[in-house]
């Protein structure tokens, strides 16, 4: 048995996992109850738990409301906006003061190597119901905390509406002047003593794959080893499934390996 065995469930929320929510991400639902009873499983084994909560505001970049075209319109959700529509104003921001930067924000998106700035309808908006973690899931975090005497340590990301956060170790182009944004070095201390740390939540196509990539650039080879992704506990995106594939297939050839939530400790 492993001395300390860490969780980390990445943004567990209703608008991603609820079969209605905002930004359903479908098996979602099935993944948060697989999860829930594997926690009720071996809750005794598991030294600490730690959740990521994805944040917003309705005004977001990422959001249509940020951005009009020629006629004034918001572009539909899942439109892609590159930098070549923002230089060339085939997309401009609604805020003319915002334009300058948008032009900057896409250009370091391109530059730092992540997805090129895509906008999704509203999601996990502050102070409603798609927000809270799914409520099976809820219900065995409490009962975890109750029987173990420990709260969950849940970190949030995403509440700075000029960038995105997908990772929950930092934003896509962090803003120098939010620390928020900026690399995370509690939770990365934290998950640091981990000796195995199980990997779950959605999206894994995104933000599974974003925290996970950026917690193995920041601790190391050895620490790879020590993450097992609960394969059935995630799910992508539609139309970036290949994305999710991609990032476990090279994830485990550096090291991550896969359980999922029957047969870990079984």
């Amino acid at each position: 048995m492993t001395d300390k065995l860490f969780m980390l469930i990445i943004d567990p929320q209703r608008d991603f996992c609820d079969p209605d929510g905002a930004l359903a991400v479908p098996g979602a639902d099935k993944d948060m109850t697989r999860l829930a009873e594997m926690i009720r499983r071996i809750g005794d084994n598991i030294a600490e738990i730690h959740c990521t909560l994805d944040t917003h505001h309705f005004f977001d970049i990422s959001h249509p409301v940020f951005w009009i075209n020629s006629e004034g319109k918001s572009p539909d959700p899942f439109t892609i906006i590159t930098v070549d529509d923002v230089r060339k104003g085939r997309w401009k921001t609604s805020r003319t003061e915002h334009q300058s930067y948008s032009v900057k924000y896409v250009s370091a998106l391109a530059e730092n190597r992540r997805y090129p700035l895509c906008i999704w309808p509203p999601h996990c908006l502050i102070g409603t119901k798609g927000h809270n973690i799914f409520p099976v899931l809820s219900d065995a975090l409490t009962a975890w905390e109750k029987q173990q005497l420990r709260a969950v340590d849940c970190t949030i990301k995403g509440s700075n509406y000029k960038t995105e956060h997908y990772s929950a170790i930092q934003a896509d182009v962090p803003d120098a002047d939010d620390p928020s944004t900026m690399m995370n070095e509690t939770l990365l201390k934290n998950l640091q003593k981990a000796d195995m740390l199980l990997l779950a939540g959605e999206a894994l196509s995104h933000c599974v794959k974003f925290t996970v990539e950026d917690i193995a650039e920041e601790l190391g080879e050895t620490y790879i080893r020590k993450m097992v992704l609960i394969e059935d506990c995630a799910s992508s995106v539609p139309g970036f499934e290949k994305q999710g594939a991609d990032f476990v297939k090279e994830m485990c050839a550096k090291g991550m390996r896969i359980s999922n939530s029957v047969d870990f400790f079984a």
